[in-house]
């Protein structure tokens, strides 16, 4: 079993900076990927950044440039550096660990950027 937690989100302005954090615990041994979604009010979850099992990292289009994915495998730590945050990155964002056949999920932190 294993345990994401995620923290960090809040209220800030537009063109402000969040760095969304991800405690991950329990059975975490091996090979994973690490990845961050959004669900925005009123929309589907959408992919955000990911950490691949070899550790390619990709972004979504509309983040690119502006936000930044990392771990710290010593401290089961994922995180996402948000710069320059925009009203339409309002959203509750979602820690996702993968293995193979398996995907684990966070219940999410609120990030809402005001204009």
């Amino acid at each position: 079993q294993v345990r994401l937690t995620e923290s960090g989100g809040g209220l800030v302005q537009s063109g402000e900076s969040l760095r969304l954090s991800c405690q991950a615990s329990g059975n975490i041994f091996g090979e994973n990927a690490v990845a961050w979604y959004r669900q925005a009010p009123g929309k589907e979850r959408e992919f955000v950044a990911e950490i691949r099992y070899r550790g390619d990292i990709a972004y979504a289009d509309p983040v690119k440039g502006r936000f930044t994915i990392s771990r710290d495998n010593a401290k089961n730590m994922i995180f996402l550096q948000m710069n320059r945050l925009q009203p339409e990155d309002t959203a509750v964002y979602y820690c996702n660990l993968q293995r193979p056949g398996l995907s684990y999920w966070g219940k999410g932190t609120l990030v809402t950027v005001s204009s």
